[in-house]
Parts: C-alpha cells; sequence; structure tokens
C-alpha cells in the first residue's frame, strides 16, 4: 500500500478538506452549459450520488458566474470550483457569487495587477485558489528555456505562480500540474512536492477514452499516491463524468486509501462457469455504488464456480460461487447456502446492507463498552 503521505498545507474547500490529515479527496467537472442551471444542478447531484467530493465547472465569463449563487439556493452543498481561463473579472465574480475554489493559470490571466485583484478578492472571502499548469499553457519564455515543456518546465511555472499569489499575501493555494505524457506529469509533480508544501491535485489531461483513460490515470495517479503524493485527484475521461468518480474510487480503494465502499473480488471466468458472472458483477457494481457504506469497507466476492471460489476469496467478507443456475453463498471460505441465479443480485444486495448495519452495531457495542 501507499507509503506515509507527504505532509502538505490544509486548505479548506467549502465543506471539504484538501491537504494535511484530510483524505484524499476525489473531483470531476461538467460537461453542461454552465448558463443550463437544471441540467447543470443534476449532473452535479448525479456526481455527488456516487461520491464525489468537488466539482469543478467551466465559467467562460462574467454572467455564466451567476451559476454558484443558483445552485446555493437551489440546495447544493458540494464545494464547486470555477475553472478560469484569461477573464479575471470571471474569476472575480465566481468568487463573490458563492463559489468555493477559483482555477486559474497566473500566467494567462494577464497583468500583474489582474492576478492581485484576484488574489485581493479570493482573500477577502476566503477562497482558495488552484493554480492550474498544463503543457498546452506554459509561458513562452520557459518554453525557450527548456525548449519543450518538460517536467522541470513545468514544476518551475507552478511554483513561480504560487510566488506571485504569495507576493499578494495569498497563501490558500493549491497546485495542479497535468500532462497527457504520464513521466512528464509525475516527475513535475515529484518536483513540486520536494521543493513546497502545497497541497497537490492529481490528474493526466486529455486521458482518453473511458478505456485507455482509466489505465494511463491509473499508472500516473497510482504511482505518486503510493509514494504519498496527491492530496485530491481527478480521473480524466472522454466518457460520462460519473464514470470518472467509480474510477478514481477504485484506484484509491486499491491502494487503502479509500474511507470504505464495496470493494469487489470477482474471477475472470473459466469453462467451469454456468452462471452470467461479467452480467451479474457489472450490475452489481452499479448497485454497489448506491449503496451508503457509513465509511466501512465491505468486501464481496462474485466467482464463477465452487472448485475454487471460496478457497481464492477467502479474504471476502462473503460471496457467491457460481453452479449451474444458481449461486453457492460463502462466508469466511465456508458455504453458507445457496440461491437462484435470478435472486443473486438482490441477494449481494441484501447481504451488503445487513454487514454494514452489523459492523455498525458491533462499533457501537464496541465504543460503549470502552467507555
Amino acid at each position: 500500500m501507499a507509503t506515509e503521505r507527504r505532509i502538505s498545507r490544509k486548505i479548506k474547500v467549502g465543506n471539504v478538506y484538501i491537504g494535511g490529515d484530510a483524505p484524499v479527496s476525489i473531483q470531476s467537472m461538467t460537461n453542461t452549459n454552465p448558463m443550463d442551471f437544471e441540467k447543470t444542478a443534476a449532473q452535479i447531484r448525479a456526481l455527488e450520488a456516487v461520491g464525489c467530493d468537488i466539482v469543478r465547472m467551466t465559467i467562460p465569463n462574467e454572467e455564466a458566474a451567476a451559476v454558484f449563487s443558483v445552485l446555493k439556493r437551489e440546495g447544493v452543498n458540494i464545494p464547486l470550483v470555477a475553472d478560469i481561463h484569461f477573464d479575471y473579472k470571471a474569476a472575480i465574480a465566481a468568487a463573490m457569487s458563492g463559489a468555493d475554489k477559483i482555477r486559474i493559470n497566473p500566467g494567462n490571466i494577464g497583468e500583474e495587477w489582474k492576478v492581485r485583484e484576484v488574489a485581493t478578492t479570493c482573500k477577502t472571502l476566503g477562497v482558495p485558489i488552484r493554480i492550474g499548469v498544463n503543457s498546452g499553457s506554459l509561458d513562452k519564455k520557459l518554453l525557450q528555456k527548456y525548449g519543450a515543456p518538460t517536467a522541470e518546465a513545468l514544476a518551475e511555472s507552478a511554483l513561480t505562480q504560487a510566488e506571485a499569489l504569495e507576493k499578494f499575501g495569498f497563501s490558500d493555494v493549491v497546485i495542479s500540474i497535468k500532462s497527457s505524457n504520464i513521466d512528464t506529469m509525475v516527475n513535475a509533480n515529484r518536483i513540486v512536492a520536494a521543493q513546497s508544501s502545497y497541497p497537490l491535485h492529481l490528474g493526466v489531461t486529455e486521458a482518453g477514452d473511458e478505456y485507455g483513460g482509466i489505465i494511463k490515470s491509473s499508472v500516473g495517479l497510482g504511482t505518486l499516491l503510493l509514494e504519498g503524493i496527491g492530496d485530491t485527484v481527478r480521473v480524466s475521461l472522454t466518457a460520462d463524468p460519473v464514470r470518472e468518480i467509480r474510477a478514481a474510487k477504485e484506484i484509491l480503494k486499491v491502494l487503502g486509501l479509500s474511507k470504505g465502499g464495496v470493494e469487489i473480488i470477482s474471477c475472470p471466468t473459466c469453462g467451469r462457469t454456468k452462471i452470467d458472472i461479467i452480467g451479474i458483477t457489472e450490475k452489481f457494481r452499479e448497485i454497489a455504488d448506491t449503496i451508503d457504506t457509513k465509511g466501512k469497507t465491505v468486501k464481496v466476492a462474485i466467482m464463477g464456480c465452487v472448485v475454487n471460489g471460496p478457497g481464492e476469496a477467502r479474504e471476502a467478507d462473503f460471496g457467491i460461487a457460481g453452479g449451474d443456475g444458481f449461486g453457492v453463498l460463502f462466508s469466511g471460505g465456508e458455504t453458507v447456502g445457496r440461491v437462484e441465479e435470478s435472486d443473486i443480485l438482490e441477494t449481494l444486495r441484501q447481504k451488503t446492507l445487513e454487514f454494514i448495519e452489523a459492523k455498525a452495531v458491533e462499533e457501537t457495542n464496541g465504543e460503549e463498552n470502552n467507555g
């Protein structure tokens, strides 16, 4: 699992903390027109429902910044981030309209006084700023110095821009360095992690479609998180943003960095499989994503046959192993029942809920006994 985490500054974004001893948070970004308040709100709620912690929205102009005040009035509680490019007035308007964080690239905001105006407004309102650096927006002087958007160039850009905000007395800074090149992204973040205490937002930009993007993000994010680097993450996919959250949760889960959830242990199937293990696993994943595990981790096994299933999935809290039109229910490696194939999904859902409730009761009794 991951090594001891790098200690970074702790920044508050709405009701979520980034950095310090806070858990690694998961982010995504809406792909709706921000002026379409109804669709934007619906997408944000869908993201929140599957475990997203922070949502970013593009704010192309001052008028679009009104979306924050509308969403807040409609009861959206998840922290919202304004994604700003070039227009410093849009950044100020977003902060004043209720954005919980502003994402800017000071290098493309323009003159120094514009950066100062954004920093002053955000400091007054207590709104943190995320510095977003990527290969496509690198300063021309740095490109000339390094000859290409290298890791060193991206790291220098991020630290220089952070210094520009610090110059105006602003220190609630989160740094994000992204690249579609995994090696560049990883090394740039390593440099910044070694030279500063800023919280780091990790992501591989333009990662691709769902299949390729998940692989690239898993390698890039996983490498850094295993080294203890990273405070918040986004898995960028050319897909429904909800899929980004599911992927990010799985990455954190396998690294031991998640705060509960359903972990599915399933086999690749073989000729012995007599029930639709692939379909059952896919459908149960959708069910699992809607279950509030109350911070508990539940390991559920979905195995193809009874030959190896219970033994190979012994570490699971419970599970099923396929028979011919039915599933054998097992727990702790021992068979405890049998269920028809048509009832497997509902049985797994119910067993998951029962396990969570039993864990909650166990913890409550333990606290009472210790008290």
